[in-house]
């Protein structure tokens, strides 16, 4: 699937996607005329990495994950609204943090 589509099905933006990718969380092929493919796990993978990232992991953490998250993970790393849709950390762009409003 195309970059604008993972972002579709996982409710987040392109440019996301693109900076998880230079984090080394995501990959992707590239189509002859240079576009984003990525994989059937890829909509799982950046679903966890969000997860992760909501729950106060940090982007450093999360990359020792990477293994692992292609594959649903144990509810206990699952997003909670105890944070108010901002965990602690996250850095990046969807990655949460502390931020104030």
């Amino acid at each position: 699937m195309l970059i604008g589509e993972l972002a579709a099905r996982t409710g987040t933006t392109t440019r996301a996607l693109r900076y998880y990718e230079e984090q080394g969380l995501l990959e992707s092929d590239r189509t002859p005329s240079g576009y984003r493919v990525y994989g059937p796990h890829a909509a799982t993978r950046v679903r966890n990495v969000r997860d992760l990232l909501a729950s106060g992991f940090t982007v450093e953490n999360v990359k020792s994950f990477v293994r692992y998250l292609d594959t649903d993970l144990p509810e206990v790393f699952e997003y909670s609204p105890l944070w108010g849709g901002r965990g602690p950390g996250g850095g990046g762009p969807g990655g949460g943090g502390w931020g104030g409003s």
